[in-house]
Parts: structure tokens; sequence; C-alpha cells
């Protein structure tokens, strides 16, 4: 750990049970439909909106676009416990990646953040070597390499990992978590952000969200009750579910739907947040088989309990409830611009008069993306 914020004050009221906030935990996203580089300070400001909604147990944002010196390198961000941690990861990387910049993350000391390990970022492509004779693809070979330093190197856990995008989470409220990282100086065409209420599990650094692999991002509000079946089968397929909270899962299992078994994100959402029977046994015959076959075959990736996800990927925004609408979401547009929210006076803080505003309902995903013809 870093020893210069060891003495940084902690809020009495930081400790991890001592108020039960119903609802507890923030989620927030924009996006850019035009791929406009927006300042992070806007996603920071609703967050603060939202304060009560966390304890101070997690706070974290993730923004695309916000690296455009190294449009086509991985961005790993890397949390270390000490520096031998720090060694034997670069050398696993150098090994397999052309690192053309490396460095710690600027922070500076805030008030209420504490115990911070060291924070690298490292921006490498992969090897042709490695490229020419390994049997995978470029993501999955990546994916992989991610899994096997947050499983195998002890006291390293690599946080963020797609292109020209980046994860900036830990323990605190996420106006402190912004400000810890510097936020201000980022510019991207979306951002997602999270302030934590944690329940069940506990907060520490790698348990903030948002959650990442490649270029996804995930932020939740809410309980998965479903998490034991649906890590069982996730992990069949080479993931590994490390970092003691639920959401976790929900990140591998949009991977694995989207990016490995090529499902669209409508789908996406229908085997998480699906129809129920009942609504099934009334649809027209093509829809009915349709998702008959996805609930069938992708039964143990159902997730059951309370929830609101935002979802950030490169181009791209997607929200979701749960079926019931158990967790509150609002989403909002002003000229090209779409935000998401917990509630609506986050939306309000950075956009006071939104052309149009409406509450999705339960299992409905509210899908934006770039424009044709702009970058991602």
């Amino acid at each position: 750990m870093d020893e210069e914020y060891d003495n940084v004050p902690v809020r009495d009221e930081l400790r991890e049970g001592n108020v039960r906030i119903p609802s507890g935990c923030a989620v927030f996203g924009c996006l850019s439909r035009s791929g406009r580089r927006m300042s992070a300070s806007g996603a920071v400001d609703a967050m603060t909106y939202m304060h009560d909604r966390s304890n101070g147990l997690g706070g974290g944002f993730a923004g695309y676009g916000i690296y455009p010196d190294f449009p086509d390198c991985y961005a790993f961000h890397v949390f270390y416990d000490n520096e031998h941690a720090r060694e034997e990861t670069e050398s696993f990387l150098k090994a397999r990646f052309d690192i053309s910049g490396m460095e710690r993350i600027p922070t500076r000391k805030v008030y209420g953040i504490r115990g911070a390990p060291l924070v690298w970022r490292y921006f490498g492509v992969l090897r042709p070597e490695i490229a020419a004779h390994t049997p995978l693809d470029e993501e999955e070979y990546v994916c992989r390499s991610v899994i096997h330093i947050n499983t195998k190197i002890k006291g390293a856990y690599v946080f963020s990992s797609g292109k020209n995008m980046g994860v900036f989470k830990g323990v605190g409220y996420p106006e402190d978590v912004g400000e810890y990282y510097r936020l201000g100086d980022y510019s991207g065409y979306c951002w997602t952000a999270h302030g934590r209420y944690p329940t069940n599990t506990p907060g520490w650094w790698g348990g903030a969200h948002p959650f990442n692999i490649l270029n996804y991002t995930v932020v939740h509000n809410g309980e998965i009750s479903s998490y034991d079946a649906n890590r069982r089968f996730i992990e069949m397929y080479g993931y590994k579910c490390t970092l003691q909270t639920d959401t976790e899962v929900i990140t591998y299992i949009i991977d694995y739907l989207h990016r490995r078994r090529g499902l669209t994100l409508p789908d996406v959402a229908k085997v998480i947040a699906p129809p129920f029977w009942s609504q099934i046994e009334r649809m027209e015959t093509s829809e009915r088989e349709r998702y008959t076959l996805l609930r069938n075959m992708y039964a143990s990736l159902l997730v059951t309990g309370p929830f609101s996800i935002i979802l950030g990927y490169s181009g791209g925004m997607m929200a979701l409830n749960d079926r019931l609408k158990l967790r509150g979401m609002v989403a909002a547009e002003k000229n090209d611009v779409t935000y998401v929210a917990s509630e609506e006076c986050a939306v309000r803080a950075v956009c006071p008069e939104p052309d149009r505003i409406w509450y999705p309902a339960g299992g409905e995903p509210v899908i934006v993306e770039l424009t044709e013809g702009n970058g991602k």
C-alpha cells in the first residue's frame, strides 16, 4: 500500500454497517452520439446529487475516448499492493505486449480516501510474434492475460483493459474518487459512474464499480440472488470471479454473450432480464420461438433480484432494469446527448432542461450509440 495516504483522516460514517440505505447505490451515464468529448466533471457533479445513496465504501467512473494519443493500444490500469507485484506484472506484460507508454496514474491527496494501492497504467499492443502463433483471437488473448494476472500474480489486479477507454475507481464517495484521480483533466464521448453502498460484500478498492473486461464496463445498483448459478455457468468458459462482489459476473456474462457468442445487445438484455413465460406465450410465433430459445439456451444466465445496470462499451451505452423494475432509473435526451441515472435530480444537475425525459420499463433496454462516421 502507498504510505503517503496512511495518515489521511477518514470519516467515521465510512464504516460499513453504520447506516442502512434502502435501494442504496447510485448509477449515472451519459453519451454524446456525435462523439463530442465531454469533461468528466459533469459525471462527477451528477454523482454529488446522489451522495446519500452511497456510504463511502466505493465509487468509480469509466470514460470512453479518453486516450486519443493511444487509440489503438490496450490501456491496462492496475492496482498493486507492493513493488514485487508490479515488477512481476510488468515482466508478464512486456513479454506479451509492445508497451509504448507506462506511468503511475496521476492522483492527489483527498480527505476521506486512504489505504490506496499503487495505481499504474500501461499502453500496449500485442507483440507480432505472439499474434502470429497464438490460436486465440486478439481480444480473447488479452482477456485471458488479464484473468491470469488477477488470479495468478498475488497483489496485482488489472481493473481496466480496453482500448481508448479507462476505469477509475476506489474506496470513497464518488465525488472524492473523481477528485483523487483528477478526472477534470479527462474528456470522453461517454461516461458512466457509480456510488456504492455494499450490503453483502466488503468495501475494497477492487470491489468498487465499474467492473471491466476489454471494452465492457458495468455499474450496478441492486442485489443478484442468482449469483451462484450465474458464476458457475460463466466459470465453465474460463472466467474467474475473484472480486468478492456479485456485479463482476454481469460483466463477464455480457462479454460472453456479446463478444464470444455474437448476440445483439437487445438479445443480451433479453437473456439477462427475459420476458416472463406468461408473456412469451402471448407473443407472435416468430418472437415466441426466439425468446423460448434464448431462455432455454441461457437459463443459467438469467439475472434475478432487483437491479439497474449501465453498460459502457466501445461506441455505445446500454441501460437496463430488472423485469419488475425494483430499482429506479430515469433516461433523458438533450440535443446529441443521452443521460441515464438512478434519480432525475442527477440528470437535471448537468442537464437542467432536457428535450425529453422518460422512465424505462422493466426489462426494456435503453441503447444509444455513436452515429455513423463518428470514431470510437
